[in-house]
This record gives C-alpha cells, sequence and structure tokens, in this order.
C-alpha cells in the first residue's frame, strides 16, 4: 500500500492535466503539492519537500529543465518529467539535468502511477551491503549507490540508471535481453524501447571514455545489453 505520507509535486501549468494527475495521486493515497510556474515550483519543493516530483517542461516562466538543474543542486528528490517533448535529443537533456524517469503526453495514468511507485521503491536506502564494481576508469559501489571516475569526483547515476547497471553487473559478460531489463528496471508491462536506449546512452555519456565507442557497456543488435568487464 502507499503511504500517505508520500508527497507529490505536480509542476504542470496546463489546468486540465494538472488536476488530472492531482485526482490520480489523492486517489492512490498521496498527498498533493502542485505549481504551474518553475519558480513557484522551487518554492514548495524548498519548502515542502516532496518525495516525488512530476515535471512538465513547458512551463509559462522557464524551462522545466531549469527546475531540475537547480533541484539537484541541494535533493536527490526523484523526479518523473511529463511532457509532450517526443525528440530522443529532448528526453536525453533531461536525463542529463537530473531527471530519473521521463513519460510523454498523451500518457496512462496507470503507468504513470506504477512510475511513481517504482521510484519510490527505488529511492528506499537499501539494507544489504553489494559489492564494488570496478570497470575502466569507474568503480561502482552498489551498496551506497555511489560511482566514482578513477583520479576524479563522483558521478551521478538516477535510480534508473542504477538499476539498469545493477541488472548488467548480476550478469558479466553475458548479454542481458531487452525484455529482461525492461521487466526487471521498469515492471512486467513495460515494453518502452526508446526510454531504455536513452537510459543506456545516458549510462554511456557518463561511464565511458568515449561514449562513441563504448567499451563496456555494449549494444548486442536486436538482442540486448552486455557489461563487459576489465
Amino acid at each position: 500500500m502507499t503511504r500517505a505520507m508520500h508527497v507529490v509535486l505536480i509542476v504542470e501549468d496546463d489546468a486540465a492535466i494538472r488536476e488530472v494527475v492531482r485526482f490520480l495521486a489523492e486517489a492512490n493515497g498521496f498527498r498533493v503539492v502542485a505549481a504551474a510556474t518553475c519558480d513557484l515550483a522551487l518554492r514548495e519543493a524548498e519548502s515542502h519537500r516532496p518525495d516525488v516530483a512530476i515535471v512538465d517542461l513547458g512551463l509559462p516562466d522557464r524551462d522545466g529543465l531549469h527546475f531540475i538543474q537547480k533541484v539537484r543542486t541541494w535533493s536527490q528528490l526523484p523526479i518523473i518529467v511529463l511532457s509532450g517533448r517526443t525528440l530522443e535529443a529532448e528526453r536525453l537533456a533531461a536525463f542529463e539535468a537530473g531527471a530519473d524517469d521521463y513519460v510523454t503526453k498523451p500518457f496512462s495514468a496507470p503507468e504513470l502511477l506504477a512510475r511513481m511507485r517504482a521510484l519510490f521503491r527505488r529511492s528506499l536506502p537499501r539494507q544489504t551491503p553489494e559489492a564494488v564494481l570496478d570497470f575502466g576508469a569507474v568503480s561502482i559501489d552498489f551498496g551506497r549507490r555511489v560511482a566514482r571516475r578513477s583520479g576524479g569526483g563522483e558521478i551521478r547515476l538516477t535510480p534508473l540508471e542504477h538499476r539498469i547497471l545493477e541488472t548488467l553487473a548480476r550478469h558479466p559478460d553475458r548479454v542481458v535481453t531487452h525484455a529482461a531489463l525492461l521487466k526487471e528496471v521498469w515492471g512486467p508491462h513495460q515494453s518502452d524501447m526508446r526510454s531504455l536506449r536513452v537510459y543506456v546512452q545516458s549510462l554511456r555519456r557518463k561511464l565511458e571514455l568515449d561514449p562513441a565507442r563504448p567499451k563496456h557497456i555494449m549494444t548486442e543488435i536486436g538482442v540486448g545489453y552486455r557489461l563487459i568487464l576489465d
């Protein structure tokens, strides 16, 4: 069951969509805070400290990417983008800014709810320490959910990026099919190959020395992905 203490921040200037998402959230036990502008959303995020934010990108005062970037300077709040922008470059820009998931309009209410719940589950602290995995110039501590580059600082990975990497790491040097990744990361009813491809591209940009010529997160065309260790 969803706990009533979970707070959802809805950042959406379209009143009709805002009310649909509000109804969906409140009907499933969430408390809702809503904002129609980026500046108001930033104030609400700071004062209410929500458990998840659902953010439109086309806001009247600033682009929703500004909200994501500002929040990421002080919080790891799970953020779902809910947008009519469908170009892959626009989705990737949202992930680069710090979004954790991306849902396009028109959207399925059950799917949006499932993604919200998935982010809640994945943002819970882990109880059992897991191994540290080293490959290339990167070290991943799955127990602490921290990635670092050798001789450099921390690499921020979103919860879903961690989940994809964990799934690949459980089968090192073996192919993990698209279907298996989608089921493990998003749930049994997910079939959005585009989201998976964008997340893998984002992981390569963060972890590979040359993302255009990856040596560790490899594509098996038409089948899935393989994590190659040193």
